[in-house]
């Protein structure tokens, strides 16, 4: 078996963890990120742009509990995938699936062209992960927290604290890194998951409900601050949500309700398509009254 080069079949520079702006930093315009998000999904996409990753036909069970239904999708870098849907939908059980938690019985889940079941843990190499459950060390600081992790991914030291700089300042975090997690407010700690996600210049990164719990203007920062990465960075975003002001217009968006895909395309043509004013209006429309406790929880 040969190592897994990542310019196959997932391309960028490897300037990565440029991550935008600071974090306090204001936007621009929606304007000027709607130009930046003109790559159309899936099967609108550029044919010379390969995608980051690649669900096909996959379907989960909890027993007799069908948790997920012949589910496929691509994501494409640059680009923010917005997986919305209620709790019990499946979007936990799917990034479980993503990031090998649970292994998928049917179908093929490939990240930049390369499936985990055949190559292992190196087809999760260009992987990464913000859990929707914190998972830092609550008793070591922000610096031996991402130190430990750098270490996990093979980073030089030298390297490792360079890119954990960079990240911090990005998000506003730099004063922190020497506190440790325990002192830290939620806000707070999701920027350093984020950052940690970051280290090793991932060309895919999952996010799974990762605003949970967060007040208002942390939570649009952090939302803000994701976008503003797909684009600079040229990342390949799957964000699972069920908050319908976190999916912005020109988002690729995938609608799931009770383990299926109802829906798919820019937010703003699937809002066109069901008639509704808005996203929150079309998501009614689409999902019914699928209020289900999530069979994963």
């Amino acid at each position: 078996m040969r190592p897994l080069r990542w310019s196959e079949g997932c391309e960028r520079p490897e300037a990565a963890l440029s991550v935008g702006r600071d974090w306090s930093s204001k936007n621009k315009g929606h304007e000027q990120a709607a130009l930046a998000l003109r790559t159309p999904m899936q099967k609108e996409a550029a044919p010379s742009r390969s995608p980051v990753l690649t669900v096909k036909n996959v379907s989960y069970w909890y027993g007799a509990k069908q948790a997920l239904d012949d589910v496929s999708f691509e994501v494409y870098p640059g680009r923010v995938t917005a997986l919305l849907g209620p709790n019990g939908a499946g979007k936990t059980t799917l990034f479980s699936l993503i990031t090998r938690l649970f292994d998928a019985p049917t179908g093929r889940i490939e990240i930049c062209g390369r499936s985990a079941s055949e190559w292992g843990a190196k087809a999760l190499g260009p992987l990464g992960v913000v859990f929707q459950q914190p998972t830092l060390d609550l008793d070591l600081t922000v610096k031996q927290n991402l130190r430990y992790f750098a270490a996990l991914r093979g980073l030089k030291r030298k390297d490792a604290d360079e890119r954990m700089l960079r990240a911090l300042k990005a998000l506003d975090m730099e004063e922190r890194i020497g506190e440790r997690v325990r002192s830290l407010n939620g806000g707070h700690r999701r920027r350093v998951e984020i950052a940690r996600s970051l280290l090793h210049s991932p060309k895919l990164l999952l996010l799974d409900e990762p605003t949970i719990g967060l007040d208002d203007p942390t939570r649009r920062a952090i939302v803000r601050h994701v976008h503003e990465l797909a684009r600079t960075d040229n990342i390949g975003v799957l964000w699972a949500t069920h908050l319908f002001d976190e999916v912005e217009p020109n988002d690729d968006l995938l609608v799931i309700s009770r383990g299926k895909i109802v829906a798919r395309g820019k937010a703003k043509d699937v809002v066109a398509e069901t008639g509704a004013k808005d996203l929150g209006g079309a998501f009614t429309l689409l999902i019914g009254g699928d209020t289900e406790e999530d069979v994963a929880a």
